[in-house]
């Protein structure tokens, strides 16, 4: 059957398109996706404005759209830290029902983090052993650990590049003084939930999802996208700590010239590099390893599991 699985995030609202059936991977088929920033569009409230509420109504609109055109007999809309922690959540999630038709299911931090560790795991498969999988959105750090698909341990903290750049980093380039003192804010947050990982053991492999991850990795030397999925991208903790400062000193142009780096995510990329810098040096990781998949393959993988196999069907299970 052919899914579509509608992200509507922090920083994009994204379609995926997959061919798929149990048993067998999700086959991706078409991308529709549009820049957002609804983490940016909160007001002094912490509300969505109206601005901001017909934006998405319209962006979703036309993710629907492209869910018809190309074919989908079902999609599977959700919504994360964004619209999560809005204050008039409750009325966005309702403009979109009645515009669109579609109810927005909105996940929570830990539904986040158990579904991109199951992404994960399907990923990298059993023989990684005991998994730990950080992933840095626009409005939150997730963070999972365990040994099966379910993660033993699952939190997601404030510390989302957009969040954080909208609230620390308001300069271009940076001030020193804010670097530094959302350096300290970064860090003792995470700290606060180390404990609650290291206790269960050191992981076997280390593994990082998200478009952050992807961006630190290929302008410290990781493979192009362009060369395929199957190839090993890794992201050294001695690399990005070379980085770190060079960002820092970087205007949103310059960092937007850097390979890799998409115009749109230039601004958070030093938001996200302090992230990333302080949870591999928090928790002990020397190099992790970017994985493909997500939160968006969870959602989907989640799905097929609950559909019966060939045969089941025959069986009439």
């Amino acid at each position: 059957m052919r899914l579509g699985v509608l992200d509507v995030g922090s920083n994009t609202v994204h379609l995926l398109v997959v061919d798929a059936h149990p048993g067998a991977r999700p086959l991706p088929a078409h991308s529709h996706k549009a820049e957002l920033r609804l983490a940016e569009l909160l007001d002094e409230d912490g509300a969505i404005g109206p601005e901001g509420v017909d934006r998405l109504v319209a962006t979703v609109a036309d993710a629907l759209q492209a869910a018809e055109d190309k074919g989908c007999e079902d999609v599977l809309p959700f919504a994360t830290s964004a619209v999560r922690e809005a204050s008039n959540a409750d009325q966005v999630l309702a403009r979109v029902r009645e515009a669109t038709g579609i109810d927005l299911a909105v996940l929570s931090g830990a539904e986040e983090a158990r579904l991109t560790f199951l992404a994960a795991r399907r990923w990298f498969g059993w023989s990684s052993g005991r998994l730990l999988v950080l992933d840095i959105g626009g409005g939150s750090l997730e963070i999972a650990y365990g040994m099966d698909e379910e993660p033993d341990a699952a939190v997601s903290l404030p510390l989302g590049a957009g969040r954080l750049t909208a609230g620390w980093l308001p300069g271009d380039p940076p001030d020193p003084a804010e670097v530094k003192a959302l350096r300290r804010h970064v860090r003792a947050r995470i700290a606060r939930s180390v404990g609650e990982f290291t206790r269960l053991g050191r992981p076997d492999h280390v593994v990082a999802t998200s478009k952050t991850f992807k961006q630190l990795a290929r302008i410290a030397g990781a493979a192009r996208s362009t060369e395929g999925l199957y190839v090993q991208r890794v992201l050294t903790r001695k690399s990005l700590e070379e980085w770190v400062p060079k960002l820092a000193a970087m205007t949103t142009e310059q960092r937007g010239g850097l390979p890799g780096v998409s115009e749109g995510r230039a601004a958070q990329l030093l938001a996200g590099a302090l992230v990333a810098e302080g949870a591999m040096d928090l928790f002990g990781v020397e190099e992790l390893e970017i994985c493909p998949w997500a939160l968006r393959e969870g959602v989907i993988l989640r799905r097929l599991d609950h559909l019966p196999t060939k045969e089941q069907a025959a069986l009439g299970g």
